[in-house]
């Protein structure tokens, strides 16, 4: 997926479990613009990776073997933590 085509991602995003809704997205809409390309290719690999595990890695209960998902899924959770409660 290109990295530049942001209507496809953002369609990548919406995964139909409101759990990951409420972590992707709102990380999409306020921080995709700010990231690095290195950091939008990663971003893109962990929205193919398979549903179950995306919610696990999000909600701490495990972590993925790649250090750069790792390292995404930990930049997901604290820009999240950091802008506090969405509404959806």
């Amino acid at each position: 997926m290109d990295i530049n085509n942001k209507a496809r991602i953002h369609w990548a995003c919406r995964r139909g479990m409101r759990e990951l809704d409420i972590s992707v997205m709102p990380f999409f809409e306020h921080d995709y613009d700010t990231l690095s390309d290195d950091d939008k290719r990663l971003f893109v690999r962990l929205l193919e990776c398979d549903d179950p595990d995306l919610f696990n890695w999000l909600m701490n209960h495990g972590t993925p073997g790649d250090a750069g998902l790792r390292r995404m899924v930990q930049l997901i959770q604290q820009r999240n933590r950091d802008r506090g409660p969405v509404a959806m």
